[in-house]
């Protein structure tokens, strides 16, 4: 298949070990260790994001693009998305990420025209079949970008313009149709603008509504057409809108069990979502876990100091550290993988520097692995929070967890017993073993 040659300078990043200063090489991931019982790869199933990677630009509110990347410079719509896709599928093979995943805009640009960019959406797909055949790289979940052309300014599936809506269903129809061509593992729906920017023109309850409707619709459609991966739906709480209805994990659980979707979606979680929400990574794990719904990852993180998504790659070892005890005591994402959903720097303009990055973010999560596992195995982590909970493991204390006590007995109890003692959470002591073990 002919095809061009964009990193031609970058060998193949293989595993080299702690002792390596090699920059372009894994010091951490190893792809085939054994980690709880599974392989890295398994754990994770990295994928490329197609959107930053491949079409990030370095532009930003302020200033002009930095990324003049070569495979963007074709002026012919099919050739450029052919050119992105060769370098696409050169990085990841050469970085040894088995999957990508992509919005339709991302992979070739759509008109105004809803035929024409079915056509082109069905040229590339063909495209990106041919590749994974060649390389063994695979899709791990598409998905439509339903928030960047201007007729979603107030929303795709809630939009009070019943011709929005249409337009929408069109992209994800299409969007579906290419994931299932594909054998995508996936397919996602984020609600990018599924909010609203002022109450005083919004009939919320009449939007969500219809965003439940769509869901079914989009499913069912998916489903009679022989797609049998998992839907997921990414939590966000604003930006661009005010308010966005997939606003956390918790958020995302009460609508979906709302509607009669819970059976049918999982969630996709991002670090950066997570912080702007007001949260920590570690608790929309923990609220995903807890309720069965643990279904992929946004791999990034955000900017202390910036009220915003950033979209940085992941570099927080205590973070992971603590994600990764989640992960690794749930058994693992179900249906889904950590995709870099993250961005090189408007001043990183090499093309190298979208290997450091990778290869950064892919270390960093094996490293957390590896010393999340020796956490799990060696110390007395787990003791700690089991012991903290005993008085309900027996006695009057499972009595009332068993829903056996009354309000009335729990008054006499509370009359009867003693001033409870005061018992330490020893909330330092396991901090300093989450970085005693790093």
């Amino acid at each position: 298949m002919s095809q061009k040659i964009f990193f031609r300078n970058i060998p193949q990043i293989n595993y080299e070990g702690l002792q390596s200063d090699n920059p372009l090489a894994f010091r951490w991931y190893d792809e085939n260790k054994i980690v709880a019982g599974k392989p890295m790869k398994e754990w994770f199933r990295f994928a490329g994001a197609y959107w930053h990677s491949f079409c990030g630009s370095g532009a930003d509110p302020f200033g002009e693009p930095t990324h003049l990347f070569p495979w963007n410079q074709n002026n012919d719509v099919y050739e450029k998305s052919k050119d992105k896709a060769d370098a696409a599928f050169e990085f990841l093979t050469k970085l040894r990420l088995p999957f990508y995943c992509f919005h339709d805009v991302d992979v070739i640009d759509y008109c105004d025209d809803m035929l024409e960019n079915e056509k082109r959406l069905q040229f590339i797909s063909d495209y990106f079949l041919s590749k994974q055949k060649e390389t063994g790289v695979n899709l791990l979940w598409g998905t439509a970008n339903l928030f960047s052309h201007k007729r979603y300014m107030n929303g795709a599936v809630t939009n009070p313009d019943f011709n929005v809506v249409t337009k929408a269903a069109a992209q994800v129809k299409f969007a579906i149709d290419a994931t299932i061509k594909l054998n995508g593992s996936g397919y996602v729906f984020w609600g990018g603008r599924e909010g609203y920017m002022s109450l005083l023109n919004t009939n919320m309850k009449r939007e969500k509504d219809h965003f439940a409707t769509f869901l079914h619709k989009a499913k069912d459609y998916a489903r009679s057409n022989g797609f049998k991966g998992t839907f997921f739906i990414e939590p966000k709480p604003c930006e661009p809108s005010k308010h966005q209805y997939d606003y956390d994990a918790e958020t995302v659980l009460g609508f979906l069990r709302q509607y009669d979707l819970l059976n049918d979606f999982k969630l996709n979680l991002e670090f950066n979502h997570a912080t702007l929400a007001g949260h920590t990574m570690q608790h929309e794990m923990q609220v995903a876990v807890d309720n069965h719904v643990l279904g992929s990852l946004d791999a990034n993180r955000g900017d202390m100091q910036n009220g915003w998504d950033t979209d940085q790659f992941p570099t927080n070892i205590n973070e992971l550290t603590e994600c990764m005890l989640i992960l690794l005591e749930s058994g693992g994402l179900q249906g889904g993988g950590i995709n870099f959903d993250a961005k090189i720097r408007r001043n990183s303009t090499d093309l190298e520097d979208l290997f450091y990055a990778h290869i950064g973010g892919m270390d960093a999560f094996a490293r957390a692995l590896i010393t999340a596992d020796q956490i799990l195995q060696h110390s007395d982590y787990k003791k700690i929070r089991v012991d903290r909970y005993d008085s309900f493991n027996s006695g009057q204390g499972k009595d009332f967890e068993n829903g056996n006590l009354s309000l009335a007995e729990l008054t006499q109890l509370a009359i009867k017993n003693d001033e409870p003692q005061i018992i330490s959470g020893k909330q330092e002591y396991l901090e300093n073993i989450i970085n005693r073990y790093i």
